[in-house]
Order: structure tokens, then C-alpha cells, then sequence
């Protein structure tokens, strides 16, 4: 909202220093710093507030050092997290553009599925939360809303230029909106990916099942999407398991998530990485940055020892969110690296099971792999200290993130 109020002054005024909401830097910037500001002041009202309704976590006893120390410890935190996006994106980003309505769309629907688990958890006092067939029905949903939208919506476009590179260089780079009105090229409507550390590395879904009609591409495209939004929504909230993980890790991915989109929102970085453009996307590094902001910020509260759980409202907003993102700037075939902890952390639960399962009915007793699933439960076990576990794990989580921002040369 700010955008259009400061560009109206500027053009109607000439207001001294209005025309720096233009710039998306500026105003990513903006929205990271009022997304923390958001969380670290408003937080611990929060916190008092589910204290005061008794909205504490009940904790299983698994056996885990210092487990039940956090029993009552307030739960569904992740109510601030949501504000802490939405506000910042709201103030400062482009409400027209496309990219930023789906991801206000998914923000609040996934918030929702995540908001009646926790509430079912603490209120209604059923452990199991919202039943799983329910979030699934959410999720598949929200992945059908997102999947027709990229495929249908004229907004939603690659920009495929046509000048040599050695046109494009001779241009004024300062002036990227005079710069692109002097090039030549070709707006094409497609669901084309990337495919990492491959030359020519755009892939079309179309082309995978090449006996499937082009007219019907959208419903392969759409059922990745699903896939992936579920499976990229639960590893989330499986990794919120112990102080600090989820949140900084998610902080991590939405970092580089900002970085393709700036690169990819630019004709000037694509045409140098020799990467896809695609017009508008660069709006995305807003809602990306609010999206740190907010989870450096709830690690003040959520950092060992946590003051407060995110709880379902957070952890599935916070993956689904990442997954649709990830589609926007065109990079879900990088999600099993970016989002690597997340992956493993949810591999850990379902090689867990199906090996206990294995050797009941072949053994007569079950056997486990790890000591304990999730993963970071593994660790606990081993008597390793939960903030090292969780520093350690932001430190594969970066190494993975620079592995991923890799891809746009190791090709």
C-alpha cells in the first residue's frame, strides 16, 4: 500500500525522496527490518496472551533430555510469524502483481489448516490434532489453486530475448525499464523449470510424457505442484521439533529463494547468468525478506530455550509458502537440495517406520535404524546438547543453500 501511496506523491509532488519506494532493494529491505520489528515487539504480547489462555504444548515423555522441562511452554507462535509476512508484504510490495496475491493466498490458507490443528491439540485436547485427511484435502487444494494459476494466468510468463549479448551489453544498464523497451523479444507462456547442473538446463513438463496431448500439460504440472507443496509443508513441520530448528532453517531457504527471484526479476543479471527471465518476479524478493525478517525475529523468543512453539500455524506455512515460492522463481527441481534438512528429516520418519514394519512381520519383533525419528531425535539421544544439534543442522542448511546458488554456473 505504501508503494502506491509514495509513487502517487511522487508523480503528483515530485515529494523529495518518494521515488525510492520505486526501487525493489529499498523496499526489501523495509520489509525485512518492520517483519523483525514486528516479531521482537509484538512477540512477547503474544506470548503473555496464550500464556493467559493456558495455550501451552503438552508434551509426550520420550525419554529426552530436558523434554519435559518445556511442557506448558505456549504454543501456536506461529500466529506472529504470519502477521510478520503479511504486514511487510502488504506495505511495501506490488498487491497487483500475480506472485505476490498467490503467495498472500497460500500464507493464509495454510495458516489456517495450521491454526485449526494446534487449536484442535490445545482446546479440544485430542492429541492427534486435525485429522490427517483433512489437512491433506488443505494442501492438495492450495496446490491446485497455485498449479492452474501458473498455468493459466497471462501474467505469468518467461521473457525470451531475442538481442545478441553483445546488443544487450551495449545498452544502459542504470535504466532497466529503457533498456528492456530497446530489446527484442518474446513473451512465452510456459510451466518450463530448471533442471540443476544440466547445459541446457530448461526442462518442460510437457515433454516428459510426450504421449499426453500439450493442452493437458497443466494437469501433469499441477500434480507436481501438489506433490511437492505436501511433501515440502510436512518436512517443515516434522523439523519443528526442537528449539529453533524450523524457523532458522526456513530463514536460510527464504534467503536464497530471494536471490533467484531478484536474478530472475532482472534482465540484466538473467541475461548475464544466462538464466530465465521472467518479468515481476523480482516483487517476490519482498515477501521473501518479510519472511526472514520474521523468522530471525521469532528465534528471540524461539531460540533454546524456546518461550514459545510455532506449532502447526507456523511450520506448515512456513514449507508450504517455501514450496510455492520455489515454483514462482521456477527452481522446485532444486527443493531435494535447498530444502535438504527438510528432506532428510522426513526420510528419517519413513525409513524409520517401514524398517520397523519390515522386521516385525520377518523377525517377529520390530528393529529400528535411527534411535529416534525425526532425525534431530536421533541426535538427542546420542546425548548431543539440542543447541548444538540445531546450530549444527543450520550449518548443513547453509552449505546446502550455497550449493544451490551453484547452479546458476555449475551447469
Amino acid at each position: 500500500m505504501l508503494y502506491y501511496l509514495f509513487d502517487y506523491l511522487d508523480k503528483q509532488f515530485d515529494l523529495i525522496g518518494a521515488g525510492v519506494f520505486k526501487y525493489i532493494s529499498f523496499r526489501a529491505g523495509m520489509a525485512a527490518f518492520v517483519s523483525l520489528l514486528i516479531t521482537i515487539t509484538f512477540g512477547k504480547t503474544l506470548i503473555n496472551f496464550l500464556r493467559k489462555q493456558q495455550v501451552g504444548e503438552d508434551i509426550r515423555d520420550l525419554g529426552l533430555q530436558g523434554q519435559m522441562e518445556k511442557k506448558g511452554t505456549p504454543t501456536m507462535g506461529g500466529i506472529i510469524i504470519i502477521l510478520a509476512i503479511l504486514v511487510p508484504t502488504l506495505l511495501f510490495a506490488k498487491l497487483d502483481n500475480v506472485y505476490i496475491i498467490l503467495l498472500i493466498v497460500a500464507t493464509l490458507w495454510l495458516g489456517l489448516i495450521g491454526f485449526l490443528d494446534d487449536y484442535i491439540k490445545v482446546f479440544k485436547k485430542d492429541k492427534e490434532g486435525l485429522a490427517g485427511r483433512f489437512k491433506i484435502i488443505g494442501q492438495v487444494g492450495l496446490g491446485i489453486i497455485i498449479g492452474v494459476t501458473l498455468s493459466f494466468n497471462d501474467s505469468v510468463v518467461v521473457r525470451e530475448v531475442k538481442s545478441t549479448p553483445a546488443e544487450i551489453a551495449s545498452l544502459d544498464m542504470s535504466n532497466l525499464q529503457e533498456m528492456e523497451n530497446k530489446l527484442s523479444y518474446e513473451d512465452v507462456h510456459s510451466t518450463k523449470t530448471t533442471l540443476p547442473f544440466i547445459k541446457d538446463n530448461e526442462l518442460d513438463y510437457g515433454k516428459i510424457f510426450p504421449f499426453i496431448p500439450q493442452e493437458y500439460t497443466w494437469v501433469i504440472y499441477t500434480l507436481v505442484v501438489i506433490v511437492i507443496i505436501t511433501a515440502v509443508s510436512n518436512g517443515a513441520n516434522i523439523t519443528d521439533g526442537i528449539d529453533g530448528l524450523a524457523a532458522g532453517t526456513s530463514g536460510i531457504i527464504a534467503l536464497t529463494l530471494a536471490i533467484f527471484a531478484y536474478l530472475s526479476g532482472r534482465i540484466d543479471f538473467s541475461s548475464y547468468l544466462n538464466i530465465m527471465y521472467i518479468p515481476n518476479l523480482s516483487e517476490l524478493v519482498i515477501f521473501c525478506t518479510a519472511l526472514v525478517g520474521a523468522c530471525l525475529g521469532f528465534l528471540w523468543y524461539n531460540a533454546y530455550p524456546a518461550q514459545v512453539f510455532m506449532g502447526d500455524t507456523g511450520s506448515l506455512t512456513l514449507g508450504g509458502v517455501i514450496a510455492v515460492v520455489a515454483f514462482a522463481v521456477r527452481k522446485e527441481l532444486l527443493i531435494p537440495i535447498l530444502c535438504g534438512i527438510f528432506l532428510i528429516e522426513n526420510m528419517s520418519v519413513i525409513i524409520q517406520v517401514s524398517y520397523f514394519k519390515y522386521t516385525k512381520k520377518k523377525y517377529g519383533e520390530g528393529r529400528r535404524i535411527f534411535l529416534m525419528s525425526p532425525l534431530h531425535h536421533h541426535y538427542q539421544k546420542k546425548q548431543i546438547h539440542e543447541a548444538k544439534i540445531v546450530t549444527r543442522f543450520w550449518i548443513v542448511g547453509i552449505l546446502l543453500a550455497i550449493l544451490t546458488l551453484a547452479t546458476l554456473k555449475l551447469r
